[in-house]
């Protein structure tokens, strides 16, 4: 497996996947090696949980530190290096996570003779409401083209990515797969700690992009002021549109009850979670919305948009609660409905975790991904 993105090294959802993806391979009886980039705090090579981690060293300081392409494209030769420490040990099967890592995947197919599979877990044109500014993502939106057409098999990660991939990169339908994202409960679940009594705090995270749809929620938080007194809410994450996030946060008045905490160990989200009335996901955009399940893994009545892969998640399942994206009004009418029925966060609760052991296990999501390496392999 090719991942830009690896524990500790977190950017976005995909190391989630591609470490819970590869630790339930390796329960099976699979033999995995997943290839990503350099991090402080871990060794270049390592067996994590059964689980080879190859780290390629990608300090390459006469590349400017805002051309992502050329930075990416450089560090997949270094990517591509790292198969040399494999030996004598040889793959089935090559499978690049998103664009990030497409020309690795595609010549490393070619040197390893085998085919290549690709899962896209989100699309530029997709971040872009639909279509391409001038520019870099027009160049990205290209490099995932190529990919999907030099893939044997693709993967996406939601009906709804489906839709979005065979139309955009205009694909066979019978070449790209629906394999969902899952959620290692274990890992989530804070039943374990002390109990805490719930507080009105409303609990998000993930990267701070604008299609992530975190000024909606600051702005809801704006209209509950004065109808749930006391209610706080923390965005945790980072990104590029930190910046005008805190700015949404000043012009809404709500800098007193909105905090942007930046980056969170796994221990600190989850004292958040312990005591989270809720958790919202307010996406504009979201192929699938790890997150929702990770909310839910943690037992907080989770709140998300009526969009792409999270609606497909909560809708008819009653384990969570939709609102239209980008109408703040009604997302504060969900906050305060949590929050006021403690019934209704009960329930939520009940059947969030129904759904995770029936659908979203990592063990199931392995099974799946290596049918579709059989389906590679046959057409081999």
């Amino acid at each position: 497996m090719l991942s830009w993105e690896y524990p500790p090294l977190v950017v976005g959802g995909i190391a989630a996947h591609v470490d819970g993806l590869a630790r339930a391979m390796q329960r099976a009886g699979h033999e995995v090696v997943v290839c990503s980039l350099h991090h402080p705090d871990v060794p270049p090579d390592a067996m994590v949980d059964g689980v080879r981690v190859l780290r390629a060293d990608t300090a390459l300081p006469w590349l400017p530190d805002d051309d992502l392409v050329a930075r990416m494209a450089s560090a997949n030769h270094q990517l591509v290096q790292l198969s040399a420490q494999l030996s004598d040990w040889h793959p089935d099967v090559v499978h690049a996570h998103d664009w990030l890592t497409a020309w690795a995947g595609d010549t490393l197919k070619t040197l390893l003779g085998v085919p290549l599979v690709a899962t896209i877990h989100a699309t530029e044109r997709g971040r872009h409401g639909g279509h391409l500014p001038p520019g870099v993502p027009g160049t990205i939106n290209a490099i995932e083209w190529w990919l999907t057409y030099q893939a044997r098999e693709v993967i996406a990660c939601s009906r709804f990515m489906v839709r979005e991939v065979v139309s955009s990169f205009e694909l066979p339908a019978e070449k790209v797969h629906l394999v969902p994202n899952g959620v290692d409960t274990a890992r989530w679940n804070v039943a374990g700690a002390a109990p805490a009594e719930h507080e009105p705090l409303v609990v998000a995270w993930g990267r701070i992009q604008y299609e992530k749809g975190f000024h909606v929620l600051a702005r809801a938080i704006g209209e509950l002021r004065h109808r749930l007194p006391g209610v706080r809410c923390v965005i945790a994450g980072r990104g590029s549109y930190l910046p005008e996030l805190q700015t949404h946060i000043d012009m809404e008045g709500v800098s007193d009850i909105v905090q942007l905490a930046g980056f969170v160990s796994d221990d600190e989200l989850h004292a958040l979670l312990q005591r989270a009335a809720c958790v919202v996901i307010p996406s504009l955009y979201e192929p699938f919305g790890i997150v929702a399940l990770e909310g839910m893994a943690a037992g907080a009545p989770t709140i998300v948009a009526r969009t792409g892969g999270l609606a497909e998640i909560v809708d008819g399942t009653d384990a969570g609660l939709l609102f239209e994206p980008g109408n703040h009004h009604e997302l504060a009418d969900r906050i305060a409905q949590v929050i006021a029925e403690p019934a209704t966060a009960q329930r939520l609760r009940a059947n969030a975790a129904d759904l995770l052991r029936r659908s979203y296990t990592w063990d199931a999501i392995a099974d799946a991904t290596v049918q579709v390496y059989d389906v590679a392999l046959a057409d081999r």
